[in-house]
């Protein structure tokens, strides 16, 4: 006889590769109960094959919807069949950044259509009736030309009882070794406490020197460009014509840029049209990560979604003459090391990563929830997701916190 599972259920919306439901699915608390993501790609190319990864690592295959065109309706009736439960505990929405994202200059005058999944949020939520909503998405969410959309969401929350936090974080301040700025919007039913990452991180700090590329990929195995490590299939990089190789073998190791490249006339020659013109027109800082190299004891620059080449942003090597690999960038994005990336092509594979919500994150907001749902304050032995570049000892006592919090005991007493 089979006894029932008492576990928190969670359903994830968007769920892409399966970033944000892995840091749930690895609470002891939380089962993931039901997923969907349309895994829609550019419209030249099929399909993201993000339901695949997402499967293979978390167990459960996600339904295929598109989240613009179903009816609440007809998601709840799909979810809850595919779940077997009345009402989820949490819903995980991150709906598509491209369309907030300050990276496409036109987003700061054209509001992308996508951008309006973010009010479809409070739609699924008026039927689904989960008690806690986390939603992930650029800064720009809640601060760029159309930050519209996050208000009248906030606003829908509150009509239906939520209680509602908005902030930006930047999240190398919770441990992740890359610098990345993203939007968390936090909702709690009537009756339950609003918690935040703010909450969580009261009275401890991350010692410095764990969000460095150094720390978080220096021990990984050289390999060549296009050649993939026979332990992992994901350590691999994307292979290179010659003349790209030039360029990237032209730029210094170790924080190295393209304006390195006008150092002399022989790797002048090496530059693109675009970078001639930028230096024509004294704007040597214009996209200056293209081409760049990783820097050893810096964190990773913000790992955008197509990272599958060197000229896309900075992410090469800091020392090998070749793009980082799959696995590289999936360990400062907060993966797991035993994430699977494989089963899907590389350039989709590079996506995966890119487009995730990082799971070193997602395990901090599983523990923010339970916390929440009654649990008691989670300790960085819980919070800190077993596998990453972040330990459990690389999170520090903020002495000067607590001295704070002391004085303000003592002053209300």
């Amino acid at each position: 006889m089979s006894t029932r599972d008492r576990r928190w259920t969670v359903v994830d919306l968007f769920s892409g590769a399966g970033g944000m439901s892995w840091g749930f699915h690895a609470h002891p608390q939380f089962r993931i109960a039901a997923a969907v993501d349309a895994q829609k790609s550019k419209p030249s190319r099929s399909t993201l094959d993000c339901n695949d990864t997402y499967e293979r690592n978390i167990g459960i295959r996600p339904l295929e919807f598109d989240l613009q065109q179903i009816s609440a309706t007809e998601l709840y009736q799909a979810v809850r069949k595919e779940g077997n439960f009345r009402s989820p505990t949490v819903l995980l929405a991150c709906p598509p950044c491209t369309g907030f994202t300050r990276t496409l200059p036109k987003n700061h005058s054209e509001d992308d259509p996508r951008n309006s999944l973010v009010g479809r949020v409070a739609e699924f939520a008026a039927v689904l009736k989960p008690k806690v909503i986390i939603l992930e998405n650029a800064r720009e969410l809640i601060r760029g030309s159309f930050k519209s959309h996050s208000k009248k969401l906030e606003q829908k929350l509150h009509e239906l009882g939520y209680s509602v936090h908005s902030q930006i974080y930047r999240l190398e301040n919770m441990g992740l070794p890359q610098r990345r700025e993203r939007a968390i919007i936090v909702a709690v039913a009537a009756g339950l406490p609003l918690r935040t990452l703010d909450d969580l991180w009261d009275g401890w700090k991350v010692n410095q020197k764990s969000i460095t590329v150094r720390h978080a990929i220096y021990d990984l195995p050289e390999v060549s460009a296009g050649q993939t490590h026979p332990a992992d299939p994901s350590h691999v990089s994307s292979a290179v014509t010659d003349t790209v190789m030039q360029r990237i073998r032209a730029i210094p190791t170790d924080g190295g840029s393209w304006i390195s490249l006008f150092r002399s006339p022989e790797t002048e020659e090496l530059a693109t049209p675009a970078m001639r013109r930028s230096v024509e027109a004294n704007r040597t800082n214009h996209f200056s990560d293209v081409y760049g190299r990783m820097a050893w004891d810096n964190p990773a620059p913000a790992i955008k979604r197509e990272c599958s080449h060197v000229g896309n942003g900075r992410y090469t090597h800091p020392e090998q003459d070749r793009l980082c690999t799959v696995r590289e960038l999936a360990l400062l994005q907060g993966f797991p090391s035993t994430y699977r990336f494989e089963g899907t092509s590389r350039q989709n594979a590079y996506r995966h990563v890119g487009d995730a919500v990082p799971p070193l994150i997602s395990h901090q907001l599983a523990w923010v929830c339970s916390w929440i749902l009654g649990g008691p304050r989670p300790k960085p032995s819980q919070f800190v997701l077993p596998n990453t570049t972040l330990r459990p000892q690389d999170v520090l006592v903020d002495k000067k916190a607590r001295v704070e919090q002391l004085k303000i005991s003592a002053a209300k007493a």
